[in-house]
């Protein structure tokens, strides 16, 4: 669906490359994010692709097609989440939503109705939106993403200013567009984010891809191969995971009191990042 290859990118009247020849494809009904640090280069490559940042030098093909060959049309085919809500403060959501649905082919729409209850904004469609909180806004954001129910779609950090009950209702919708067969590209820095809803990933330092894998992968490669074991009466012990099942210490540890977890090993997204590349996500 989408294939990037060599694509390099410096801003006008600068030298230095924010984009230092990126190559990776996108399958159809993938979830794909670019992990990295603030200044990364994350978003630069997504305005890219979304064609608000031109000039980049490499070769980008969007459904078979050269993006510098796009015209208008394009844009019913992409959705795009911007990581700050960007809205007329003085219209109400509706009167919103109803601007941006206009920019749009009307045989794809989705019911404004639907859309603002999806986000449980529906009480509050008829509000102005300077009245909303960072959160209402994001939220509102992320339907006119998907308002227009395109194939392609573009978040960048989607589950910023949510509370977690918000954030886990657009991870799962997200999820849920995947099973619809969308294409999905994220740019965050909140690994659990990445690791909740990503197929692969890529770790971006400096303009340059570091590497690209699926996350369980990377947490089974660079953890370890054990299980910790905590019992209700506080004692705590790890075990290998190889012949766990015909370990005798670790069937009697189980009979001492009663089991409170039981958990592996395996690193974090964010560990292996930093054991990666050397960097902290900031």
């Amino acid at each position: 669906m989408i294939e990037v290859n060599d694509l390099n990118f410096s801003y006008p009247g600068s030298d230095t490359e924010v984009l230092k020849g990126l190559n990776f494809q996108i399958a159809q009904g993938e979830i794909y994010g670019f992990l990295g640090p603030s200044g990364a280069g994350k978003s630069t490559c997504q305005k890219i692709l979304y064609k608000t940042l031109t000039n980049y030098r490499g070769k980008i093909t969007i459904y078979n097609r050269e993006l510098s060959n796009w015209d208008k049309n394009y844009f019913n085919y992409i959705g795009v989440g911007f990581e700050l809500p960007n809205h007329y403060g003085k219209l109400t959501a509706r009167e919103n939503l109803e601007l941006f649905s206009s920019f749009y082919s009307k045989d794809k729409l989705l019911p404004i109705a639907n859309l603002v209850k999806l986000v449980g904004l529906d009480e509050e469609v008829d509000k102005r939106v300077s009245t909303f909180s960072k959160g209402m806004q994001m939220r509102l954001n992320y339907i006119r993403a998907i308002m227009h129910n395109p194939d392609i779609l573009f978040f960048d950090e989607p589950t910023a200013g949510l509370d977690p009950v918000n954030a886990k209702m657009i991870k799962d919708h997200i999820s849920l567009l995947r099973e619809e067969g969308k294409t999905i590209f994220i740019t965050t820095h909140n690994m659990t984010t990445a690791d909740e809803l990503c197929d692969r990933v890529a770790f971006l330092v400096d303009g340059e891809i570091i590497l690209t894998e699926k996350p369980s992968v990377l947490k089974q490669r660079y953890g370890t191969s054990s299980v910790k074991v905590e019992l209700r009466n506080g004692e705590t012990d790890t075990f290998k995971l190889d012949g766990v099942g015909r370990n005798k210490h670790f069937i009697q540890f189980l009979q001492t009191d009663e089991v409170l977890r039981i958990h592996t090993m395996e690193a974090s997204l964010e560990t292996v990042f930093i054991a990666v590349t050397g960097k902290k996500l900031l």
